[in-house]
C-alpha cells in the first residue's frame, strides 16, 4: 500500500506521521515544491520509527511526481493556509491553480489512485478535481466532514464533562464557518441522546463553537491547525487501505442525494477499498434540510468563482 501526500507543511507532515504510526502502509511519499523540505521532514519522521514502533517507509521528494507512481491513495494538502481573519473562500484564487496542477500530475503517474482533498476551500477544491480530471466520482473525496465531526465531538464531550469515547456525533454540509450542519438531534452519549443531558441553549452553544472551530484555532495559532486535520486524513486513508467499510462524513459529489445536484458537500459515506462505497442518505428534519440547503447555496457561490 503506497500513499502520497502532496505538501510537506504542518498538515501534510502530520498526515504522513499519523499514517506511518498506524503501520498499515508500506510507503508514504511526501512531496513539496520547496527544495529539500519534504526530504528533511521525511528524514525527521523516519528517525522516530524505532521510537514509535513503525516500519512504514517515508520518502521525501522535491516536485518529482515520478516518485509518486502507482500510489493507491493520494492526499492533496498543498496551497496556502488560512491566516487570521481570512475566510476559506478567500483562498480560492491561489489554491485552485495549485490543486488543478497537483491532481493532474498525480493522476498522470497513478491513474488508478483515490484522491483525498484537504486544501481549502475544501468543498470547492474537491469539485474542481471532479471537473478537471477523468477520475470516477467514488475516487474523489473531500476530507472536511471527518475533521468537523471530530471537533463537534470534542465540544460535546467538553459540555457533557464526559470522556470523548462516550460521545458520538456527525457534521454534514459545507466545510466553512457558516456552512456546517452539526446534527445535535442525532448526537449521543453511549446511545443516549445528548439532549437528555444538555439544555437546548447549551447544545446551540456547542453547535456554534463547532462551526467556528477552524477560525478559533487560526486566531490562536496564527495559521491553520494541523494535528486534527492530519488525524482526520489518516482515518480516511486507513478506512480505504484496510477496506474497513467505515462511515465518515466527507465532501462528495451529490447527484440527487439530499435534494442536491452537481455539488460537492459533506454527507455520510461508507469508505472501503474502492473509495466511496456508498453515500448514506439519512432522514433530516425540516430545520436540518433548510440548513443543508443554505449550506449548499454558500458552496455554490464559491464554486461560481472557479
Amino acid at each position: 500500500m503506497k500513499v502520497t501526500v502532496v505538501g510537506a507543511g504542518a498538515v501534510g507532515a502530520s498526515c504522513a506521521e499519523y499514517i506511518a504510526i498506524k503501520n498499515f502502509a508500506s510507503e508514504v511519499v511526501l512531496l513539496d515544491i520547496k527544495e529539500g523540505f519534504a526530504e528533511g521532514k521525511a528524514m525527521d519522521l523516519m528517525q522516530t520509527a524505532s521510537l514509535n514502533g513503525f516500519d512504514t517507509k517515508i520518502t521525501g521528494v522535491t516536485n518529482d511526481y515520478s516518485k509518486t507512481a502507482d500510489s493507491d491513495i493520494c492526499v492533496i494538502t498543498s496551497g496556502i493556509p488560512r491566516k487570521p481573519g481570512m475566510t476559506r473562500e478567500e483562498l480560492i484564487g491561489i489554491n485552485a491553480g495549485i490543486v488543478k496542477d497537483v491532481s493532474s500530475n498525480l493522476i498522470k503517474n497513478s491513474p488508478n489512485t483515490i484522491i483525498i482533498v484537504v486544501s481549502n476551500p475544501m468543498d470547492t477544491m474537491t469539485y474542481l478535481v471532479h471537473k478537471s480530471t477523468d477520475l470516477p466520482k467514488h475516487r474523489i473525496i473531500g476530507m472536511g466532514g471527518a475533521l468537523d465531526s471530530a471537533r463537534f465531538k470534542y465540544r460535546l464531550a467538553e459540555a457533557l464533562e464526559a470522556p470523548i469515547s462516550d460521545v458520538d456525533g456527525m457534521v454534514i454540509g459545507g466545510h466553512s464557518d457558516t456552512g456546517m450542519v452539526p446534527l445535535t438531534r442525532l448526537a449521543t452519549r453511549n446511545s443516549v441522546p445528548v439532549s437528555e443531558f444538555l439544555s437546548e441553549d447549551r447544545l446551540n452553544q456547542v453547535m456554534e463553537e463547532t462551526k467556528v472551530g477552524g477560525a478559533t484555532l487560526t486566531k490562536l495559532l496564527g495559521t491553520s491547525a494541523w494535528y486534527a486535520p492530519g488525524a482526520a486524513v489518516s482515518g480516511l486513508v486507513q478506512a480505504i487501505a484496510c477496506d474497513q467499510k467505515k462511515m465518515f462524513p466527507c465532501s462528495v459529489l451529490l447527484e440527487g442525494e439530499y435534494g442536491l445536484n452537481d455539488i460537492c458537500i459533506g454527507a455520510p459515506v461508507i469508505l472501503g477499498r474502492n473509495g466511496i462505497e456508498k453515500i448514506v442518505e439519512i432522514e433530516l428534519n425540516d430545520a436540518e434540510k433548510a440548513h443543508m440547503q443554505e449550506s449548499a447555496e454558500g458552496v455554490r457561490k464559491t464554486n461560481d468563482l472557479l
